[in-house]
């Protein structure tokens, strides 16, 4: 069986390990942010494992004589790895309060049609079950201080979610229909869920 290859172009990781007996190619959905793993063995490939994103998939190529425990040990280390390399990719919005407020303005623009303007966007230490809060009310936006690290695209969608709530408080179909005017909401989603897993909380943007 030939050692698969990294697709050209894709960024990639590669590490050098240890392999043991246990030999077969099997797949599985976990989620850390909201790649699937898929996991492909080669007898080829001794002591270096390599992953990269292939569409919504995590692919981790492994040695087949790796035991299953040294096989999740390392899918581990590959996710940590490639959302490390994600968070590197930060928005300017992290910078302060005036930074969030500009992008607010430029989101709501952009997605809902200008008709979304809050009073106050401003980053607070981190809340318990929560990634931000709105006060429709008052106008006001909180964003936790959690996403200051997190990819520009998903502040973008904790942003425009907020912003929708200054027009319907509920999470019913209007408000949808609002928010999903972002076109990576569902990534988001799934990466925000990834990332609470992984960290051991409950945290969820349901709660405002």
């Amino acid at each position: 069986m030939s050692c698969p290859q990294t697709p050209a172009g894709r960024s990639h990781i590669t590490h050098t390990c240890w392999g043991a007996p246990n030999v077969g190619r099997w797949s599985y959905r976990k989620s850390v942010a909201e790649s699937r793993v898929e996991v492909r063995r080669s007898k080829r490939r001794k002591r270096t494992v390599t992953a990269y994103l292939d569409g919504d998939a995590l692919v981790v190529l492994i040695p087949a004589r790796m035991s299953r425990a040294e096989e999740e040990h390392w899918v581990a280390e590959m996710q940590r790895k490639l959302l490390r390399g994600e968070s590197r990719r930060r928005s300017p919005a992290r910078e302060s309060d005036a930074a969030l407020l500009l992008r607010c303005s430029e989101l709501n623009e952009k997605y809902l049609n200008g008709r979304s303007v809050p009073t106050s966007v401003r980053w607070v230490r981190p809340m318990r079950t929560r990634w931000a809060s709105c006060t429709p009310t008052e106008g006001t936006i909180r964003i936790s201080e959690r996403l200051r690290d997190a990819p520009a695209w998903v502040l973008d969608y904790v942003l425009v979610h907020e912003l929708a709530h200054l027009r319907v408080a509920a999470h019913n179909a209007q408000f949808w229909s609002l928010v999903r005017k972002y076109p990576r909401t569902e990534r988001a989603i799934g990466y925000l869920e990834g990332l609470s897993a992984a960290a051991g909380l409950n945290l969820s943007l349901d709660d405002d």
